[in-house]
């Protein structure tokens, strides 16, 4: 009998080889998810933005045609729901789910320098709302809060040379995944104006309102809103 002259090769990784590349994939995927998962949130941040906005916008059209008032011609602060407030309007024509008057407990927001109630522009966590404010809560998660002396909310009433007017009631934020974090203002990353670049969205955003729309009442809101 003959012996095959050819030695048997069983091919493999070792145990020490396994566990290098895991602990090289671990490494990777640390480094990484922070940035996909940011990327991901910014992205649902920015749409629930959007949303809010074109759903404030069109409860205020509907009400016009039922009700015969719109964000201008509002001549009440109350909460009735036979007043001509901003409060009924989002009431009778949105999906509200609960509303709150002042300060939510233990809702803090972190505000950048053009928001509500900003008191520095480096970031400073703030109460919020104002003890005044009110606060509508819309059944997707979206929160808005606005003063609760807005009424009136004319176009030259808020706006002077395209800018919200620093007195005017008419103006608020959006928060869109209402009280959960991070509870913090968007800003540009760099530049300003036209030239603002927002590279990580947040959740809440300055806007103001007046006759039939809402609008953002700033250039990171601006930024979001109208750029690709």
């Amino acid at each position: 009998m003959f012996k095959n002259g050819f030695k048997m090769v069983r091919s493999g990784f070792t145990l020490a080889e396994v566990l290098i590349t895991l602990g090289i994939i671990g490494v990777v995927a640390a480094m990484t998810m922070p940035t996909l998962m940011n990327a991901t949130n910014g992205a649902q941040y920015k749409t629930a933005y959007k949303k809010a906005l074109s759903v404030i916008s069109q409860a205020v059209v509907l009400n016009l045609a039922l009700d015969d008032y719109d964000l201008g011609t509002t001549t009440s602060t109350g909460t009735g729901s036979g007043d001509f407030s901003v409060f009924t309007l989002l009431n009778k024509r949105t999906n509200v789910v609960r509303n709150a008057i002042g300060a939510i407990d233990g809702y803090k927001v972190i505000l950048r320098g053009e928001g509500e109630g900003t008191v520095d522009s480096q970031g400073t966590q703030v109460d919020a709302p104002e003890s005044s404010n009110y606060t509508v809560f819309f059944n997707d998660g979206i929160m808005f809060t606005f003063k609760g002396a807005a009424q009136n909310c004319t176009k030259s009433k808020v706006m002077v040379d395209d800018e919200p007017a620093d007195n005017t009631n008419c103006r608020g934020f959006i928060d869109v995944n209402g009280t959960k974090a991070p509870n913090r203002e968007t800003v540009c990353s760099r530049g300003s104006g036209d030239n603002c670049v927002v590279d990580s969205p947040a959740d809440i955003y300055p806007v103001v309102f007046y006759d039939q729309g809402i609008y953002p009442a700033t250039d990171a809101g601006r930024a979001i809103l109208y750029k690709k």
